[in-house]
């Protein structure tokens, strides 16, 4: 059975383009054009991942709130932004809303639905029993490949899919540099330089909340980051 997928965006050659390109990849979609709309689409029955614009109509942030509401029904359900201006991902990251997570709409479509493929995958492996043969364990750290959660010192880090991705670069190979190039790759974004930087430092902000002595990321300048060794 294919995965259900709902999108919710206003601009309507935006919205339909995205339909049609993922109906082609399999996917089940349905489309909406503002939060009223997806709102009471979604209270009848909740799709297997939501893809919404952070700006709808007259909204702004009409996508942050339509993401609260749906966070509050489900702690699980895939949400990933789509953004028309890069400096909205340190907005998003900011409220903590709780999307999975976030990508420019510049991005090509095999990047958006690598992207799917990559939350659909968490969610079904969280729902798995833990592997044994795919984790990291490197001091504080414990990165458990096949489920993509990260945990520092017991605690889960709510790290995003991009997230996950580039710390996975960073601690299989602990004090080998990686450069933005090679991070992006691993991660399977296309971004600007410092794109990646604010994920670094976004990745930096949440193992900090937890443990605010956190310092295993080194920056390298003009090289790159590593985790130290």
């Amino acid at each position: 059975m294919s995965h259900a997928i709902a999108i919710v965006e206003d601009e309507p050659a935006i919205r339909e383009n995205y339909a049609e390109g993922l109906r082609r990849h399999g996917f089940s979609v349905e489309a909406y054009a503002s939060r009223p709309e997806a709102r009471a689409a979604f209270a009848l029955r909740l799709p297997d991942l939501v893809m919404i614009d952070v700006g709808l109509g007259e909204e702004l942030e009409g996508g942050y709130e339509l993401c609260r509401e749906l966070r509050a029904r489900s702690a699980s359900l895939p949400i990933l932004f789509l953004t028309a201006r890069d400096s909205e991902l340190d907005v998003i990251s900011g409220l903590r809303l709780g999307a999975d997570d976030y990508l420019s709409k510049s991005v090509s479509l095999p990047q958006i639905t690598a992207r799917i493929h990559a939350l659909l995958r968490r969610v079904e492996a969280l729902r798995a029993p833990a592997a044994r043969d795919s984790v990291i364990l490197l001091r504080g750290l414990k990165l458990e490949f096949e489920r993509m959660a990260v945990s520092w010192r017991g605690q889960p880090v709510p790290l995003t899919v991009t997230e996950f991705w580039i710390v996975h670069a960073l601690v299989r190979h602990p004090g080998h540099v990686k450069n933005r190039e090679q991070l992006m790759r691993e991660a399977q974004v296309v971004v600007d330089d410092a794109t990646v930087t604010s994920h670094i430092k976004r990745i930096r902000r949440k193992f900090q909340a937890l443990d605010p002595a956190f310092d295993e990321i080194d920056t390298v300048h003009g090289a790159g980051y590593r985790w130290k060794p």
